[in-house]
């Protein structure tokens, strides 16, 4: 792409970006969904605005977009929050996981879709869309109980996801023994936290020290970029690995009050341009190329969230207000889904084009209605119940 036309580009997404996010705070939709729509609107499914070769720039944004998202997520794993609330994000995390698992899988199988490939999308429709329901946190302006715990689930669901995703993955594909599949957990999530604690430990002794009590912007950079870039290089959990980091400066970092000021300062560019692009490649086709099926999965993940959010809400003993909120706010769901359709179409390719259709589809779906529904049970929460 010519020089010319990659800055122009820049800088009418930024501009885009900053309307749509200037909008979100005037209506009821949350500034996700507007700008995936703007997305979808502009990119290769829409109009077709958006100048060739933009989707090479998906990748690279997304991780960094992502990363920072993740430290801001291991910020609400101290130990204060998990004393407060680590009952309910363990048991409701677990229960989401599970549940949405077992609840798909069986629906899928009753309609008549063969099991193995049932079970594989029961697993894969436990990943959620951690930046969009951080984003809507932070765009709502509540911080609560609720919020809390929210944002402390997502921060851990998607590890049980993968390692559900990947023992059932093993399951199903056991002609090669089970050691490859389990083999890329441990070592995506096991890797990915090895290195959050190599970079969080000394990040948590050294960040705020040059000037004392305040982190530096730069520093900011440095850290993300820094884990962003080994993740990637070490072929491990860039997600993952941000979220250890953020706990161990969150919790270790003593010398300052809060270490994470920085990196929401530097974060906003870099996450328009992340859902902007992000739905500019979503595909509309694949919303019904697989007509019933899709409708039957979307429709299972809904009942499954709903069901599994409130077992685990009363399992974890949160304020009754609450217990119907946590399914219908944690429907978001995004590109951990889609690694995980990646690598189940690669181990059963008969199962493949399914797998990766059906995906991406509801990929469309949740990310489009997922965010409004995470708002309004915020917003909900903020009427009905006081901080904890």
């Amino acid at each position: 792409m010519e020089q010319s036309l990659f800055l122009a580009t820049l800088g009418a997404l930024f501009l885009c970006g900053l309307a749509a996010d200037h909008l979100g705070g005037k209506t009821p939709l949350p500034r996700v969904t507007l700008l995936l729509l703007l997305g979808l609107l502009v990119g290769p499914s829409g109009l077709g605005f958006l100048p060739d070769g933009i989707e090479n720039w998906f990748e690279p944004i997304s991780v960094v977009a992502l990363t920072m998202v993740a430290f801001l997520l291991g910020a609400d794993l101290t130990r204060d929050n998990m004393a407060r609330h680590g009952r309910a994000i363990f048991a409701i995390s677990v229960l989401i996981v599970f549940g949405t698992t077992a609840i798909v899988w069986a629906g899928l199988v009753a309609l008549g879709l063969e099991p193995g490939l049932a079970l594989l999308l029961g697993a894969i429709a436990t990943a959620t869309a951690p930046a969009a329901i951080t984003d809507v946190i932070h765009q709502s302006g509540v911080r609560n109980g609720f919020t809390e715990t929210i944002g402390g689930i997502v921060a851990i669901d998607d590890i049980w996801g993968l390692i559900v995703f990947s023992v059932c993955l093993a399951f199903i594909h056991q002609s090669d023994g089970w050691s490859a599949p389990l083999a890329i957990a441990v070592h995506d999530i096991g890797g990915a936290v090895l290195l959050g604690l190599v970079i969080g430990a000394p990040a948590a002794f050294l960040s705020g020290r040059l000037k004392p009590g305040e982190p530096l912007q730069i520093e900011a950079f440095g850290v993300v970029f820094l884990t962003a870039g080994l993740a990637l290089w070490l072929d491990v959990s860039f997600l993952i690995a941000g979220m250890t980091a953020g706990a161990m400066i969150a919790n270790l970092a003593r010398h300052h009050d809060y270490a994470f000021n920085e990196i929401e300062r530097i974060e906003l560019p870099f996450m328009l341009l992340f859902f902007l692009l992000a739905g500019a490649s979503l595909e509309l086709e694949a919303l019904l190329s697989l007509g019933w099926i899709t409708a039957a999965y979307v429709g299972l993940r809904i009942v499954a969230r709903l069901i599994s959010g409130e077992i685990g809400a009363r399992l974890g003993r949160v304020p009754k207000p609450e217990v119907h909120l946590y399914g219908p706010a944690l429907l978001p769901q995004a590109g951990v889904a889609v690694g995980m359709a990646l690598l189940a179409a690669e181990t059963v390719p008969e199962w493949g084009a399914t797998i990766m259709t059906l995906t991406i589809a509801a990929t469309v779906i949740f990310e489009i209605i997922g965010p409004p529904v995470t708002l309004a049970a915020i917003r909900r929460t903020d009427c009905t119940t006081a901080p904890r």
